[in-house]
């Protein structure tokens, strides 16, 4: 494989000011008191349940510190493990890249489909399937250029022995309906334990668009579940109901862009809110999460989203939201070694305010929440956890890097 000029360095973040040494924000002062101090956008909204927002801060007392693995990557947007220990990197441009664990880059990968990489658009996740030990797939999804405009699409396709193309690409899933638009793809992949390919779209953002993620006859707005050949599974909750289209798994979603499944299968999600209610939810079969009748925060003009609604009967809470928005991208679920009192934990990279969250989860609540990576100062698009727990991260920015966080 012939090594491109991407800065691969071993320089440890040596940042010690109100950070912390650690790359973590301080502690609160007092046990149990939240993190977030800021004043929330939505004033008069009160949360559904004791807990629902504000977690209390936490912090991790193991000595960590980042290292910048690889650099020149142009707004990377999906991280994702081979088997060998090296790191499939989508760029949203269009390019997939190959990255070893000491930050050699090799050329894009050939045979990927066009893209249209307008606005939010491009190249977007990428997910090894769970049977490439056998068969070397994986799947990615991106914005599709169609006529008239474009959507989200799937494909999948063989990774060639010596990494260099993707061959007999099929797509899989094509979103409906096409609109001519360059925000809210979504679209983040995981597979869970049986096989099935779960994918997280948006509503599109605009106006006009906004009432499709509760229409089921539209994929906007909705989470995804197919097989890994792109067939409807059988029990998804709307198979068979006049009007609906069989791929839905759940809907009432703004713009979910990571996803993690748990072992036991549970399906968590995080989708970006307006100004207030990015939300974490457990994405549950045939349920309503809302938007845009039912949300926390308000519009970025400042005015109520709809009628100011943070309940109503027939959709289902967050289970966390947080209000200023954070701006999440990717997730993950930490099951690792190098941090074992992370086990369960859920890690979200957050775009806005540039860290990783990592949230404490009890009995299917936020309990606790840590700000990390906070001294690299880039926007986190995704995040994952290495063979040996390290935790690994990509930052959206035209010198992306690809980030490794572990222990001293």
């Amino acid at each position: 494989m012939r090594l491109l000029p991407l800065a691969a360095t071993v320089a440890v973040a040596t940042l010690f000011a109100a950070c912390g040494a650690n790359g973590q924000d301080a502690a609160p002062a007092s046990p149990g008191a939240a993190l977030e101090t800021r004043p929330a956008n939505g004033t008069s909204q009160q949360p559904a349940f004791a807990g629902q927002t504000r977690a209390p801060g936490v912090r991790t007392r193991t000595a960590m510190a980042h290292s910048v693995v690889a650099s020149g990557l142009e707004h990377p947007w999906g991280l994702a493990l081979l088997p060998d220990g090296r790191w499939l990197v989508t760029e949203r441009p269009g390019r997939l890249r190959i990255i070893t664990p000491e930050g050699a880059a090799g050329e894009a990968v050939a045979g990927l489909p066009a893209v249209d990489a307008r606005g939010q658009g491009g190249l977007l996740d990428v997910a090894v399937g769970p049977t490439f030990a056998r068969d070397r797939l994986i799947y990615w999804s991106y914005a599709e250029p169609r006529e008239g405009g474009n959507a989200t699409a799937v494909a999948r396709g063989r990774l060639s022995d010596d990494g260099s193309r993707v061959e007999g690409v099929q797509v899989l899933f094509h979103a409906l309906p096409t609109y001519n638009g360059d925000k809210h793809f979504g679209s983040s992949l995981a597979f869970d334990g049986a096989g099935h390919l779960f994918i997280t779209l948006g509503e599109r953002s605009d106006s006009p668009m906004r009432p499709q993620a509760q229409d089921l006859g539209s994929h906007m707005g909705k989470t995804i579940r197919i097989n890994a050949d792109g067939s409807v599974p059988a029990d998804n909750p709307f198979v068979g109901r006049a009007g609906a289209l069989p791929e839905i798994w759940s809907l009432g979603h703004r713009n979910v862009q990571g996803i993690a499944i748990a072992a036991d299968g549970a399906v968590w999600t995080v989708e970006h809110g307006t100004r207030g209610g990015d939300e974490i939810n457990l994405d549950r079969s045939g349920l309503n999460y809302g938007w845009p009748d039912v949300a926390y925060g308000i519009e970025y003009r400042g005015t109520p989203i709809n009628a100011g609604d943070t309940a109503r009967e027939g959709t289902e809470q967050p289970v966390h939201y947080w209000d200023p928005s954070i701006a999440p991208g990717g997730m993950t679920l930490y099951d690792g070694a190098m941090f074992p009192g992370w086990r369960g934990n859920l890690l979200v990279a957050i775009l806005k305010d540039k860290h990783i969250a990592r949230l404490v989860i009890e009995g299917n609540r936020v309990v606790g929440e840590e700000r990390l990576l906070t001294d690299l100062g880039e926007r986190v698009r995704d995040v994952a956890v290495g063979p040996d727990g390290a935790v690994w991260a990509i930052t959206d920015e035209q010198n992306g890097k690809l980030v490794r966080l572990a222990t001293r």
